[in-house]
């Protein structure tokens, strides 16, 4: 790749950071502001303001099958200009939405359009780097972005004690205009017109039927999607058990943040074991190790045995192991379930992502509703899809090593 299509390493990293970010900002930011939505546009119901993370992420999985092609077909930065066009779109609408349900429809078009820049920023790296090089930008980018949930509750909860909850709605539009406009300002496109590939219904087809009916496959895409449920469930219930059943909501940005910082450790930990231990082995443990702790915690918590400050302490340990296994797992899960898919691997991974983030919301949005005031219904959807996870992964021992 020609050197001038190249932006200083720091910048590259930076942007690259910033388009990744689209998704962790739009759902961290908003964790704050569910109180207030509930109380004006659901007070009878106060569980359904949960929706507001989960459409957004509906609206993402229905996108993330058609980002990827898109940008083969026309390009990285106009993929990624019309895709914060609809998400701007999305969050203005929004702002002035009267009702939960045009909110919920809203967050869904906002999170149609922010799967542009989460599978586009990815192809821009593989355009200009590859082996080493591409791991090392890919790592560099994943560290620069984790800072991104530990400060977005702070930006919410500060922008909804000034000026309302709605005001998210601007600093999202904003948010799309900076990352817009750094892109098309300074990166050159990276994909050229004489390596584009025409926009092909068929071979999406043909990858979800190969995803479908290929066994390794789809035993690591139901791995990931169990995975994918507990996650999602969390970051629904997460401000109302911090709210409700800790009474904790004022400090809530502070914990969250605290939690994002320690998930850090996962993508570093992952690098440091997996070339010892392997991506399939590490995962494995990963959610056996998970279905434990699960299940100490909801029998501690069950028993009573547990004090206002030691429930506090556990729930905080356990919440942040949650986030901590995204980082041993997910990756992991992806690679494994894409080596037989090489030669149809980035439409693949837009199949398998979809699957996983719709079928990951779908079953969430049951669990966030069962919320009764205590972190129970999540630590028994944990347990659930930890154990049955593991055993997933269990059915792969005989697979070629990893």
């Amino acid at each position: 790749m020609d050197e001038t299509k190249r932006l200083p390493m720091p910048e590259f990293v930076a942007l690259l950071a910033l388009l990744f970010a689209t998704v962790a900002f739009s759902i961290d930011a908003m964790l704050p502001g569910l109180p207030q939505i509930a109380a004006e546009l659901t007070p009878d119901a106060v569980n359904r303001a949960q929706l507001v993370l989960l459409m957004f992420m509906l609206g993402m999985g229905v996108g993330t099958i058609i980002a990827g092609p898109v940008s083969d077909a026309f390009g990285r930065k106009i993929t990624v200009t019309i895709g914060m066009s609809i998400y701007a779109f999305g969050a203005a609408l929004a702002y002035f939405a009267q009702s939960l349900e045009l909110v919920l429809m809203a967050r869904a078009i906002q999170g149609f359009g922010t799967s542009a820049p989460r599978i586009v920023a990815l192809a821009i790296i593989r355009d200009l780097y590859e082996g080493r090089r591409m791991a090392q930008i890919a790592s560099l980018t994943q560290t620069v972005f984790m800072l991104v949930p530990a400060i977005a509750p702070f930006i919410g909860a500060y922008m909804i004690q000034a000026f309302g909850w709605r005001s998210l709605f601007v600093v999202f539009i904003v948010f799309a205009l900076i990352n817009t406009l750094w892109l098309n300002l300074r990166q050159p496109e990276t994909l050229p017109p004489n390596k584009r590939r025409p926009l092909n219904p068929a071979r999406i087809m043909l990858a979800l039927k190969e995803v479908m009916t290929n066994r390794r496959v789809m035993i690591y895409t139901g791995a990931l999607t169990l995975g994918s449920v507990q996650m999602t469930a969390m970051l629904a219930s997460v401000q109302p058990i911090y709210d409700v059943t800790y009474g904790r909501a004022d400090a809530f940005a502070s914990w969250f943040a605290l939690s994002a910082l320690i998930a850090a450790a996962g993508p570093a930990l992952n690098a440091f074991l997996v070339l010892r231990i392997g991506m399939r082995r590490l995962a494995m443990w990963a959610y056996g190790v998970q279905t434990v702790l699960a299940m100490l915690f909801f029998a501690a918590y069950q028993s009573g045995v547990l004090s206002p400050i030691g429930s506090f302490t556990f729930w905080f340990v356990w919440s942040s192991t949650i986030f901590i296994m995204a980082g041993l797992t997910f990756g992991n899960l992806t690679a494994l379930a894409l080596q037989p898919l090489g030669h149809i691997a980035g439409t693949a991974a837009s199949v398998i992502n979809t699957i996983s983030i719709i079928v990951s919301v779908v079953l969430a949005v049951a669990i966030g509703q069962a919320f009764n005031g205590t972190p129970v219904p999540l630590l028994i959807a944990t347990v659930v899809c930890s154990a049955m996870a593991y055993w997933l992964i269990r059915r792969t021992a005989n697979d070629p090593a990893d």
